[in-house]
């Protein structure tokens, strides 16, 4: 073989391998970058109106309510299941046309039991056809605890809810959304998220009665 004939060789075997190497990238990035986009556009198109929404309160986000994090792309809640005070069934979509402050509170939470009195003052406020404040207790033992617990802090207004399987907990952490207790989050009446809070917050406070009126577009 012939130094021209070497050289053209060569040549011709780099354009295979980088032409072959190209398709792998292609093929790779068409393979990714397909997951991507759809992870990108993915969500619920009606959770789309909560997404803009979030961008509007996110400013009220400061102060007392300054962990919220407001949500960034559509994601509908789990059609969460748990009982009330008398054992009856229910799921989120019970409350379909409301917006709903949820919180997933215990017994054993020290934090839970600081924040629930603001919470309860906060559904007095401004708990009404549009709006509640949902706490759901997941002790997993002792039904009767958690309802004299309440008592003994002078909670009113809430109403009780349960699950003693904490299963709502682990469907909210399969999404992301809990991680500890406890766990809150503004929900949409379509069932979309708004914002989520991991950890207390003071509900009862002006800049948390702000944001929740903004949120209704009061």
């Amino acid at each position: 073989m012939t130094g021209t004939q070497s050289s053209f060789t060569k040549k011709r075997l780099a354009i295979v391998l980088a032409g072959g190497i190209a398709g792998v990238v292609v093929g790779l990035a068409g393979v990714y970058g397909i997951a991507t986009l759809t992870r990108n556009v993915g969500g619920d198109a009606t959770c789309r109106p909560a997404v803009e929404l979030a961008k509007k309160i996110a400013p009220l986000a400061r102060g007392e309510v300054a962990a919220v994090n407001v949500a960034k792309s559509p994601l509908r809640i789990p059609d969460l299941a748990f009982q009330d005070s008398a054992g009856k069934p229910l799921t989120l979509a019970n409350w379909h046309g409301r917006t709903v402050l949820l919180n997933l509170w215990a017994t054993w939470c020290v934090p839970c039991r600081k924040e629930m009195p603001a919470l309860d003052t906060l559904e007095q406020r401004l708990g009404g056809p549009r709006f509640e404040v949902v706490t759901v207790n997941i002790d997993t033992r002792d039904a009767d605890k958690p309802k004299a617990w309440l008592d003994e802090i002078g909670v009113q207004k809430l109403a009780y809810f349960a699950d003693p399987t904490a299963r709502v907990f682990q469907d909210l952490k399969a999404i992301g959304r809990a991680f500890g207790m406890p766990t809150t989050l503004l929900i949409d009446p379509q069932g979309c998220e708004i914002a989520t809070i991991a950890g207390p917050a003071e509900w009862a406070s002006v800049d948390a009665i702000k944001l929740i009126q903004a949120a209704l577009g009061q």
